[in-house]
């Protein structure tokens, strides 16, 4: 895809955050961003309830199902399975340095085992037809970034994967948690540069770090994507600048108060389905971050949206508090 393709904004996969309520969420304030689910596991998919583990709805296209897994016979089971559920994309987790992850010798420790990457590629590009792509790190541990980037990179090439989102940091799988990998290995968008730059037939999408629309422009000079975790979702109102500032500036940018009437239809028909308003309400917390009333915005959906029966009558307590505090044009 070129960079007016699906992969110039990506909101990254992120467990226990990315569900199907969030990316309703997000997709209401950007029509243009590439959403990912939660990384769920190639035997999960295969064996588990797949409406509860990757049910979707059809206002979130594109949407990219991330899988985890090594073995190729498994990875393009679970590939046919997204297809038919009509997922845009399938990934595969080469980055995620998790215990639970490292304890099944997928994710981030895959960067060590291109050859099994390479082959899982190819199985699941036999199996469907939808785009077949990779996220990984640059290296793990004390290997060597240039040589394991390229390495990887140039071996999973081969099997025909041709998309590429590189989280410019190293994987610590020893001595670091999750959450610490997320922050303390330095980033190194150089190195990324260089491999878009020396293999420009692959589309090379980045990820880590980067906290701004601002940020974002300046990447995309350099890389057909980008893509952020932490900061759409801590505070989503960026979500609603994605379309206006990176893909057309003749869209209107979305408001946070219109953000909130666009997904009132969603939330209430989830609602009435049975879901709890919490698990919808969570995802929001963020999104009047730095405006007067943000306090208790979060408060208040903090407290009432849990309770049994908790309604939209919640919401709208919760956004009166920041409609007493209009912002002077």
């Amino acid at each position: 895809m070129s960079k007016n393709g699906d992969y110039v904004f990506s909101v990254a996969p992120m467990m226990d955050w990315t569900d199907r309520h969030c990316r309703s969420f997000h997709r209401v304030m950007s029509k243009k961003a590439l959403l990912w689910t939660e990384m769920v596991t190639a035997n999960a998919v295969i064996h588990g309830d797949r409406n509860r583990l990757i049910g979707f709805s059809d206002d979130e296209h594109p949407v990219v199902l991330q899988l985890g897994g090594n073995e190729p016979d498994k990875m393009a089971e679970a590939s046919r399975v997204a297809e038919e559920f009509g997922y845009d994309e399938v990934n595969i987790n080469c980055g995620c340095p998790s215990d639970r992850v490292q304890s099944g010798a997928f994710g981030a420790c895959l960067m060590r085992a291109p050859k099994e990457v390479a082959a899982c590629v190819a199985a699941m590009r036999e199996a469907v037809s939808i785009p077949v792509t990779v996220k990984c790190r640059i290296a793990i541990d004390e290997d060597p970034p240039r040589e394991t980037l390229f390495n990887f990179v140039d071996t999973v090439a081969d099997a025909g994967c041709e998309v590429f989102t590189v989280h410019a940091r190293k994987a610590w799988l020893k001595g670091l948690s999750p959450k610490e990998n997320r922050d303390i290995p330095p980033l190194d968008y150089d190195l990324v540069a260089e491999l878009k730059a020396k293999r420009p037939g692959l589309q090379i999408i980045l990820n880590g770090g980067i906290a701004d629309i601002g940020a974002c422009k300046e990447h995309l000079e350099v890389f057909d994507g980008v893509m952020l975790g932490r900061a759409p979702y801590q505070n989503p109102s960026l979500m609603g600048e994605v379309d206006n500032r990176l893909f057309d500036d003749a869209v209107p940018v979305v408001s946070p108060f219109e953000a909130i009437e666009l997904y009132r239809p969603y939330l209430n028909e989830q609602l009435e389905l049975g879901v709890k308003l919490s698990a919808m309400t969570r995802h929001m917390l963020g999104l009047f971050n730095g405006m007067p009333g943000a306090r208790q915005w979060r408060r208040t959906l903090s407290e009432k949206a849990p309770k049994p029966g908790a309604g939209m009558n919640v919401l709208d307590e919760a956004l009166d508090a920041v409609q007493q505090h209009p912002v002077a044009c």
